[in-house]
């Protein structure tokens, strides 16, 4: 008896939480982290893009599919205290380079000299973050990596003129004589100070 009526006065709570929710979640207004991905990396705004479009390779504009990305979660030895022993909070991010088609040819072979060292046998890029307590923002790093990498492999190398190219070997040519004739300067004196026992 005291069940039955323990059930009817807890449905009518229940009814007006769900409702609530379900409001929530048609509005658009669910509790979303600080942390959680759409607000780190919000969706661009232009579409996406012209189709037969090169894609561009700028850090703020390269958009990084996640669903060609394979993301794996670990303990950390970054910072949390003894939280560390306890959460997975380290990201680890990899991807094939050579099938990555959202990067341009000549980026990718650029990027497996670069890092070389963090490609493994499978031909797999792996990018890791730990500097973070929280997953998600260690995520985010891992993205941050990946692009700055691909940026650093589109820049084109300066190229410098002849001109600049004498200038700078003149002034390394001239700060060399300096150094040398301080040197000698230098030992003149040690010498000078130097007692003859003959």
């Amino acid at each position: 008896m005291a069940a039955h009526t323990l059930r009817g006065l807890w449905r009518p709570r229940l009814q007006p939480l769900t409702a609530r929710f379900s409001q929530r979640a048609a509005a658009g207004t669910e509790y979303r982290s600080a942390y959680s991905l759409d607000k780190l990396y919000p969706p661009r705004q232009d579409g996406g893009g012209a189709a037969g479009s090169a894609p561009e390779t700028q850090p703020g504009t390269l958009d990084i599919p996640l669903a060609r990305l394979t993301v794996s979660y670990c303990r950390s030895s970054g910072p949390g205290g003894q939280r560390v022993n306890k959460v997975n909070t380290k990201a680890e991010v990899r991807f094939h380079l050579a099938s990555a088609d959202w990067i341009p040819e000549a980026t990718r072979q650029k990027m497996a000299l670069m890092h070389r060292n963090k490609i493994n046998r499978a031909g797999e890029l792996i990018v890791d973050s730990e500097e973070s307590r929280y997953q998600m923002r260690n995520l985010a790093i891992c993205l941050e990596k990946i692009r700055t990498m691909v940026t650093e492999a589109t820049e084109k190398p300066k190229v410098v003129s002849k001109e600049t190219a004498q200038k700078l070997i003149e002034r390394v040519e001239k700060t060399n004589r300096e150094r040398l004739r301080l040197k000698k300067l230098h030992s003149a004196i040690k010498q000078s100070r130097r007692a003859d026992w003959d």
